[in-house]
């Protein structure tokens, strides 16, 4: 694993309803830093945000913080980061977290985490970016997602090889082994239809 200098993780300014979310950012912060692996991620110190920066830094780690002007007090900006970038608009926040990063995680999270997984997906669908992406899994938390995508594949709005970049994990260290195996898939975006007899 080690031609990933930094990864982003994409998570939840709210801590969510189990305990065992807030367990899966500190196992993955931890694995992480023993990895040798700095931490990108949205700057804030509420939620899961708070936990898997603060779970970094008490490893040892270095944790690269990115907030928008607007949501420094908003969603209380983390003074404490190795680095905190602050930008203009939220456009910004997601370029530079991709620029800094070498692939994504997304723990349990909203809409913003979802949001901001999909985009890193998307560019890696067009070939803007070559970098892993994937979903830590905790408690089945994102299974429902994950069988829509495989129904999106049979309807033929997703490519079986852009389905097969989404990776999924229950343990940060399953996850990160499949980042290190990962190559990204050959071809162009678009499905091209079939003919049904």
């Amino acid at each position: 694993m080690s031609q990933f200098n930094r990864i982003c993780v994409f998570c939840g300014s709210s801590p969510g309803l189990r305990a065992e979310y807030v367990d899966a950012a500190q196992e993955l912060a931890r694995s992480l830093v023993s990895a040798g692996i700095e931490l990108v991620y949205g700057g804030a110190e509420v939620g899961v945000m708070g936990v898997v920066a603060n779970t970094a830094l008490e490893a040892g780690g270095s944790v690269t913080g990115v907030i928008p002007r607007n949501l420094v007090d908003r969603e209380i900006a983390h003074r404490g980061l190795t680095r905190l970038h602050v930008v203009e608009t939220m456009h910004e926040r997601k370029a530079l977290m991709a620029e800094l990063s070498d692939g994504f995680i997304a723990l349990p999270g909203g809409l913003g985490t979802l949001e901001e997984l999909f985009e890193a997906l998307t560019w890696s669908q067009l070939g803007i970016h070559v970098k892993p992406c994937g979903f830590l899994n905790t408690c089945g938390y994102y299974d429902e997602l994950l069988r829509f995508l495989d129904h999106a594949v049979s309807e033929q709005f997703i490519k079986p090889n852009h389905r097969a970049m989404i990776m999924a994990a229950v343990k940060p260290w399953e996850l990160l082994q499949q980042f290190a195996d990962y190559a990204a898939p050959q071809g162009g975006k678009w499905v091209t239809p079939t003919t049904e007899g």
